[in-house]
């Protein structure tokens, strides 16, 4: 696991860069910022070593697996940084930003519950297709007479190791009840049906390829209205530089009342957390402007 390191710190704006966000109506440059600086602590967060003594005692795979799915979210949000800083691959954004969503929907849902049942269930439910891998594997290799070629050797060896690293037996992974979709474990979050039809359903378009997808990123309107293939001009937009950073520093709380029982270990960070969000707030209510504001029907 990689070494404690300090808390990252966090964007700070002047005056006039405030001036140049309103008088250009972008404030992609200041939110930029702020969805590097939480990918960048979310990273922090996943570093807690599980000997630290203000952990209280969690199951070691457990503790693991949520530091993993940190670190996936952490990694994902500095690959879209990379991606986007120069105003491009918002098509690509989009994508990994929905990747990013179900990691921290698992992770508050795992993060709810303190048994086993749960991470079992994570656990099982990713390596139903390594058993199902090798048991083809194993037929294919009893048809040739029980000789087995060496990429075979290879892939069994490959599932054998993540099967072992899960302490469970095939058996138990077979029996292991099926996760719930993510539309109950956001349910089961109390939240809004709203959330699971922005972040999973319309985030599922840039994953499939619908037709919503290809209308905003990959085609559009020449001067005659035919469609065409759309040039490498997408920017990512504002808004995912707030949803995303949001969703991380929420599930980022869930993890520290989690690992953590004392109110003065929690208090901290759970206020640095809320800062933050703050901060955030501050720049949408820019972004969105009257946008909720009541209108005439439509």
């Amino acid at each position: 696991m990689p070494e404690q390191h300090d808390v990252p710190s966090s964007p700070k704006f002047t005056d006039d860069d405030w001036r140049k966000c309103r008088d250009s109506g972008d404030y992609c440059p200041m939110m930029f910022e702020w969805y590097k600086f939480v990918g960048a602590l979310c990273n922090f967060f996943a570093c807690i070593r599980p000997d630290s003594s203000a952990v209280r005692s969690i199951p070691a795979l457990h503790y693991f697996i949520l530091v993993g799915l940190l670190n996936r979210c952490s990694r994902l949000m500095l690959v879209n940084v990379a991606l986007s800083h120069e105003g491009l691959f918002g098509e690509t954004t989009a994508l990994i930003d929905r990747c990013i969503f179900e990691s921290c929907v698992k992770i508050g849902w795992l993060c709810q519950s303190d048994s086993d049942e749960r991470f079992v269930r994570f656990l099982a439910d990713g390596l139903r297709t390594e058993v199902e891998l090798k048991a083809k594997i194993k037929s294919n290799i009893e048809k040739r007479g029980g000789e087995i070629l060496a990429i075979e050797k290879r892939m069994l060896t490959s599932i054998d190791g993540h099967i072992a690293s899960s302490q469970l037996s095939e058996d138990q992974i077979a029996a292991t009840k099926r996760l719930p979709d993510l539309a109950v474990m956001i349910e089961g979050l109390d939240q809004d049906r709203l959330m699971y039809i922005v972040g999973q359903r319309i985030g599922s378009h840039h994953v499939h390829g619908t037709w919503p997808s290809l209308r905003m990123h990959y085609l559009e309107e020449n001067d005659e209205g035919m469609l065409r293939p759309r040039d490498h001009n997408c920017a990512t937009h504002v808004n995912q530089y707030i949803f995303v950073p949001m969703i991380v520093l929420g599930v980022m709380n869930s993890f520290i009342h989690f690992i953590f029982d004392e109110e003065e270990d929690i208090a901290p960070m759970a206020g640095l957390l809320r800062s933050i969000e703050d901060e955030i707030t501050k720049v949408n209510k820019e972004v969105v402007g009257n946008d909720f504001e009541r209108t005439e029907g439509l």
